[in-house]
């Protein structure tokens, strides 16, 4: 079973530091067997205060976080040292020295700056909330901060944007370690979505479009529908009844990317849905997922997400028969 370790600092966000036990206490294997084990442990085993207007107490100090498999660090009020200096306070760096070599390392929202005063995102991609995102770059100039997108993973190194994209990001780790289908049902159990569209573009604060502007989700909705067919930008504006730099401005407001980045996103998620659940060979998983042949889908899944499409299924196949 795979030990997560959840850390809570002082000033924790109530909300964020219950997503990893929620979505990953929901993960079973096809015989019923939980798949994690979550323990939450503060700097020294004594309850934290929270952001709300209670404590929490909890089971275990940090010296649990050297016996887990993942460690978590939700976003909490930061120490000044930290917040303003990019400093590590000496107890929490002591108890980051205690993690085993291997651990693989999560920040939900503010919870990157600890990793990156800890060096752990020196030189990587990372994200956190956007409008935490511009004091992260400022404190820790090697970071390559993404401001745009829900979360970043960058193998055993993950971080995401605030609050409810923590979920996001938990449901991809389960998916990430055992395919679709167990995070699937973990997102219906839980009553959230697989994943979702776009990233923190749309809700970052914009002027308020005009109000001839409509929505682009029923032509969203109505590609999904289709994506197995060769849609075009003129396809998709016509089916919107506006012109394609109309329909590319409102992408770009509402989902934070163009329609074609967009569309070919949702084919690489349909495809790799494709490619865990079925045996189809590579060129009908192409056809369906709309990128007419093997070779383009080869192209667009090794810039997605690095591996082949075979490589991709041998190890979601692994994946899930470990699961059952």
């Amino acid at each position: 079973m795979h030990r997560v370790g959840v850390l809570a600092l002082d000033g924790v966000v109530p909300f964020e530091l219950g997503i990893p036990a929620r979505i990953f206490g929901a993960a079973c294997s096809a015989a019923g067997a939980p798949l994690y084990s979550v323990v939450t442990c503060s700097l020294d085993g004594r309850p934290v205060r929270t952001e709300a207007d209670y404590d929490i107490a909890v089971a275990e100090d940090a010296s649990v976080l050297a016996h887990v498999d993942t460690v978590i660090i939700p976003p909490s009020h930061a120490p000044a040292a930290l917040r303003e200096g990019g400093r590590l306070p000496d107890d929490l760096r002591a108890a980051l020295e205690g993690v085993r070599p291997g651990t693989r390392m999560v920040a939900i929202c503010t919870g990157s700056f600890v990793l990156a005063a800890a060096g752990l995102l020196d030189h990587r991609p990372a994200t956190t909330h956007w409008q935490e995102a511009t004091q992260l770059q400022r404190l820790f100039t090697t970071v390559r901060v993404d401001p745009n997108v829900l979360f970043v993973d960058d193998g055993d190194v993950l971080t995401s944007a605030g609050a409810a994209a923590g979920v996001d990001l938990c449901v991809h780790i389960v998916r990430r370690d055992h395919g679709s289908a167990v995070a699937n049902e973990v997102a219906r159990l839980c009553v959230v979505p697989p994943w979702r569209d776009g990233g923190q573009a749309q809700f970052i604060r914009q002027p308020v479009p005009e109000t001839s502007a409509g929505g682009t989700a029923a032509t969203r909705a109505w590609a999904l529908e289709r994506l197995g067919e060769p849609l075009s930008l003129t396809d998709l504006a016509a089916h919107a009844r506006v012109s394609v730099r109309t329909l590319t401005r409102r992408f770009r407001d509402e989902v934070g990317m163009s329609p074609g980045q967009w569309l070919a996103g949702q084919r690489i998620e349909h495809a790799r849905h494709l490619l865990e659940s079925t045996d189809w060979p590579v060129d009908l998983v192409a056809h369906h997922a709309g990128f007419g042949t093997g070779t383009s889908l080869r192209q667009h899944l090794h810039s997605a997400v690095g591996v082949s499409p075979l490589a991709y299924r041998r190890t979601f196949r692994s994946a899930a028969a470990l699961t059952a």
